[in-house]
């Protein structure tokens, strides 16, 4: 797929980036090349290969999921002006 000037200016008015005719231009083949390269990789057989969020293997560092505060609703209802059994009361935003 090739860009021409007008794709160019169409996409930097889409971005909001002043070009003139000169930067268009150089844009041009800037873009152009980088499509190229993203047409090669489309080239590449990758059947069987699964996808990966790194090149090395990684695990995900976990923590232990243990529980290590009790029920603190009064605590925690205490700061509340208005309550209602174990529930803050707020105005109504949503008519």
């Amino acid at each position: 797929m090739a860009v021409d000037k007008d794709t160019v200016k169409r996409v930097a008015r889409l971005a909001r980036i002043a070009l003139d005719d000169e930067e268009a231009e150089a844009l041009k083949g800037d873009l152009n090349a980088i499509l190229g390269f993203v047409e090669q990789l489309n080239e590449v057989d990758i059947t069987g290969i699964d996808p990966m969020t790194s090149v090395v293997v990684m695990e995900m560092k976990k923590r232990n999921d243990v529980v290590t505060a009790r029920d603190e609703s009064e605590r925690v209802l205490a700061n509340a002006p208005v309550r209602e059994d174990s529930f803050f009361v707020v105005p109504k935003v949503v008519e």
